[in-house]
């Protein structure tokens, strides 16, 4: 500093900060070898407090407000310093003003999977989860003598860090032993955000610093078990395995038929022989009903009756999409034409109806031409 400087700071008298950063926690008030005159004016606004330091030792903190420095409002710094009642001269001492506003919006994450047991999904999985968090300073004394000491300039990154691995390692503890099955962890983010809060609110308060808020925003699994949830999922909602085989070789048959110039060889080949091998349950199962049953001894008394006969189950494919299964008799019903295109099981690719026997009966016949007069 140089002459200048040093004179005109002779002569300052007001101790302040104002905070154009937004992410600085603590700041030291300069001044030349830190002189501070008896009766300077300090003003300390909302969200700050301010600690005087003399010689390394914390004396005197101010809550906001505006103060006129006297031995009066200084105990701790008068008694240190031995000031007589009065005292009206220049004292050395450093200023650190504190940010006590809630720092919003900080982030965490886990930087790798945690592994852990899952009930719902039937073993180990590897889980990621991120979410935000908040903090303040709650104590500035303890905040100073801990981590700030005699940085000038204490800023948010110097800290979070630490935060975030402590948070990420608390919520690896909840994790392992919440117990939760996978599709209960959305319903509890909110509960299970202040339960990791609290957990961890007493190591955070060591620093001087409390955690307003702790929120969870996504938990999420590996992108190879998200697909197999969303295939069992729809499973699951088809309901009937072969019924889902069928809707999907229906489907399959109709993209090949769409590209004339050849689809993919090895979905068709699958489709093929899973039709075939479905022409061939049917077959076995017609040739196992056309055998005759062996001659028995007339019944004495009437038994159950037989199982009820199994109806063909039809599709119709209109504007793109397939429709289906339906009985032959609902056909009429959802919009059967002689020139729509149908499929059931034993039969390949999607045929008019009006070119199948057994859908003829169902549109009436046309009539022959007028006679000739």
């Amino acid at each position: 500093m140089g002459l200048f400087e040093k004179l005109t700071s002779e002569f300052v008298d007001i101790i302040e900060w104002l905070d154009q950063s937004n992410d600085t926690i603590a700041y030291r008030f300069e001044r030349f070898q830190n002189e501070i005159k008896m009766g300077a004016k300090l003003t300390v606004r909302p969200g700050q407090k301010a600690v005087f330091v003399n010689e390394g030792q914390v004396a005197d903190a101010f809550d906001p407000g505006m103060y006129t420095l006297s031995t009066q409002n200084m105990p701790i710094l008068s008694t240190l310093k031995g000031f007589p009642y009065g005292f009206n001269s220049p004292f050395k001492a450093e200023v650190y003003f504190f940010n006590t506003k809630i720092f919003t919006n900080l982030k965490w994450g886990t930087s790798n999977p945690i592994a852990i047991n899952v009930p719902d999904l039937g073993g180990t999985v590897r889980i990621r989860a991120y979410g935000t968090y908040s903090m303040r300073v709650q104590d500035p004394v303890r905040l100073l003598e801990d981590l700030v000491s005699t940085d000038g300039l204490f800023q948010i990154d110097e800290i979070s860090d630490q935060i975030r691995n402590m948070l990420v390692s608390s919520f690896a503890t909840w994790l392992g032993q919440s117990g939760l099955n996978f599709a209960d962890f959305a319903a509890n983010y909110r509960a299970s955000g202040d339960t990791i809060r609290n957990a961890i609110q007493a190591d955070i308060e060591e620093f001087g610093i409390t955690l307003p808020h702790f929120l969870i925003e996504n938990i999420s699994l590996p992108p190879e078990v998200e697909k197999a949830l969303d295939r069992r999922a729809s499973i699951n909602v088809l309901g009937n395995m072969q019924e889902y085989t069928q809707y999907q070789a229906a489907n399959a048959i109709e993209a090949s038929a769409e590209n004339p110039n050849g689809g993919n060889q090895a979905v068709e080949l699958g489709v093929g022989l899973a039709m075939g091998q479905q022409i061939v349950n049917a077959m076995q199962g017609n040739m196992a009903t056309a055998q005759p049953a062996p001659a028995q001894p007339p019944a004495v008394a009437v038994g159950a009756p037989p199982p009820p006969m199994t109806q063909t189950q039809w599709y119709i494919t209109r504007d793109g999409q397939n429709f289906g299964p339906f009985a032959t008799n609902q056909l009429l019903a959802n919009g059967l034409t002689p020139q729509s295109y149908v499929w059931r099981n034993g039969i390949s690719g999607w045929q008019q109806a009006a070119t199948l026997p057994e859908l003829a009966s169902l549109f009436p016949a046309s009539p022959p031409p007028p006679m000739a007069q």
